[in-house]
Parts: structure tokens; C-alpha cells; sequence
């Protein structure tokens, strides 16, 4: 016979049915589900709703352990998309680094990270436009004010012209050099390879500089308006250099000095060329020479 004193012995504790018998309406609650562990569910049988998972979330899964996620082709809005999808304090530090170089700092290492935005290039340069279009038509109205004889009219095609050149310089001058640097790199398996869309955001935010110098422009002082040319060539020039600098290093000296000189030399001639297109001076008109008495000689009759 068992001993009335085994601890393994089955009890009932009889202040909880006590409590139960005297008031049969409480409820109980079972924690045993809730703490089953996950292994014990499935042994048990316990298996989650399939119908409440997202089969959207489901197929990413798949595609991404499958390794077989499809990219967006170029030519469509999906492609682009992520090129916009970008914090506005990135955007503040990039145009910060645009304008501030530091030695030795290569733009796309340490501001891009792999991660080049469209969003930033597109609006310093739609900026730099208008900037340079309503700049030049004041400073030609501050040139000729006080001047009754001359009556201002407002250029709009400069807006056109402007758009033009801008944009030409941010996508077909990155578009070569892209060409070129992926022709060198065939020849040199060595070099550093940026992609299309890197070179397209460091030429965007290269212009960033020149948007406050476009703006000192209105100001009629040559000196002025040279001066910030220049400072503003150094700069943005820096920022080209230093970035394409590690992709051209280890190939020929003569390819080196090639391509270092005509990002430098484009980069001089949109400069000048804004400069000397939209705040030239313009020729003043010759005013109408005095009339000459008209000497009407009547040829002798015959007689």
C-alpha cells in the first residue's frame, strides 16, 4: 500500500475546488494553448491558416531564396522609380559634398554608396535653368534702366536655350564618358567601373555650385562675375576629378590626360558659354544716320 506521504501521488487541492463550488458561474481560462510551444503545435496538429498569409508576400519570398527576381526593363516608369526614392537629408548631404570637395574624397564612395538618385540631378539642373534664364533677362533690365529710349522686353527663349544646353551636358556628356570608361575597362581588367546612373548623379550635382554663382551674376561687375566663375569651376571641377580620378589611374598616360582634360575642358566651355550667352553685353543698336538732302538732278531734256 502506498504511503499516504508520496510526493509523486495525484492530489487535488481542495481551496480551488472550494472556490469553484461556491461560485460556479466564474470563468476559467486555460493557458495551455497559448504557451504551447511551436514544435508541440505541429505535433499536435495545429497548423496556421494558409488562406491568411499575403500571396504577394509569399511569391517575393520565393523569387528572392530563388534568386530569380525580376528587374524592371529601362525603358519603363518601374525602372526609374527607385531613382526617386531617396530622404531629403541625403539629398542636403550630397549637394553639400558637391559644393564643399574634401581632398582625397571620392564623391560616389562616400556620399553615393552604391546608391545613385535621380531626384537630386533633376532638380539643381531644372534650378540651374530657370536660374540662369530670369538672371540674365534682369540683369539685361538693370543694365539698360534709366534709359528712356530703350524699352525692355522679356526673352523667353533663353528658358529653351538654356533647358538645351543644361540638360544636354547632364545626360549626353556622362553617356560618352560612360562609353569610354567601359571601353577602357574591356581593354584593362583592373580598373574602377561606375555605372551609367553614378556618373549621371555626380554630373547633376556637380551643377549645384553654379546656381549661386548664376545669381551674383545679376550683378553688373565683370570682376565679380569672373571671379565666381572661377571659384565655381574649381570647385565643381573638383568634385569631377577626384570622383573619375580612380577609373582612369592604372591606364596610359596619354588615355589619363585625354579623358581628365575634356571633363575639365566641357566643364570650362558650359561655364563660359552660360556666361557669355545670357549676361554678354548687347550691342547697342546704331542709331539712324541723318537723313541726306536727296539731290534730284533732272537730266537735261532735248531740245
Amino acid at each position: 500500500m502506498a504511503s499516504t506521504n508520496d510526493p509523486f501521488q495525484f492530489q487535488e487541492f481542495e481551496e480551488a475546488g472550494n472556490l469553484l463550488e461556491a461560485n460556479r458561474d466564474a470563468t476559467t481560462i486555460s493557458i495551455e494553448d497559448d504557451d504551447m510551444p511551436e514544435r508541440q503545435r505541429n505535433a499536435a496538429g495545429f497548423s496556421p491558416d494558409v488562406n491568411d498569409e499575403d500571396p504577394h508576400a509569399s511569391d517575393d519570398k520565393t523569387e528572392l531564396l530563388s534568386g530569380q527576381k525580376k528587374s524592371a526593363p529601362f525603358w519603363t516608369f518601374e525602372y526609374y522609380q527607385r531613382f526617386f526614392d531617396i530622404e531629403t537629408h541625403h539629398v542636403k548631404e550630397r549637394i553639400i559634398g558637391s559644393m564643399l570637395p574634401w581632398p582625397g574624397k571620392n564623391f560616389i564612395h562616400v556620399h553615393l554608396r552604391r546608391k545613385p538618385d535621380l531626384y537630386g540631378p533633376f532638380w539643381i539642373c531644372t534650378t540651374l535653368v530657370f536660374a540662369l534664364a530670369i538672371s540674365g533677362n534682369f540683369s539685361n533690365f538693370l543694365l539698360h534702366l534709366g534709359k528712356p529710349d530703350h524699352k525692355y522686353s522679356p526673352q523667353f527663349g533663353k528658358v529653351t536655350i538654356a533647358a538645351t544646353a543644361i540638360f544636354s551636358y547632364a545626360w549626353f556628356v556622362p553617356l560618352a564618358l560612360w562609353g569610354c570608361l567601359l571601353w577602357r575597362n574591356n581593354k584593362i581588367m583592373n580598373l574602377v567601373s561606375y555605372s551609367f546612373m553614378e556618373i549621371v548623379c555626380v554630373y547633376g550635382y556637380s551643377l549645384a555650385i553654379y546656381i549661386p554663382a548664376v545669381v551674383l551674376w545679376i550683378i553688373p561687375f565683370e570682376w565679380l562675375r569672373w571671379c565666381s566663375i572661377v571659384v565655381a569651376l574649381c570647385l565643381s571641377g573638383s568634385v569631377l576629378v577626384m570622383t573619375f580620378w580612380p577609373a582612369v589611374r592604372e591606364d596610359h598616360p596619354k588615355v589619363i590626360a585625354a579623358i581628365m582634360s575634356a571633363i575639365v575642358l566641357l566643364n570650362v566651355l558650359l561655364a563660359v558659354g552660360c556666361k557669355a550667352y545670357f549676361f554678354s553685353k548687347p550691342e547697342a543698336a546704331p542709331s539712324p544716320a541723318p537723313s541726306a538732302a536727296l539731290e534730284l538732278t533732272k537730266a537735261p531734256s532735248a531740245t
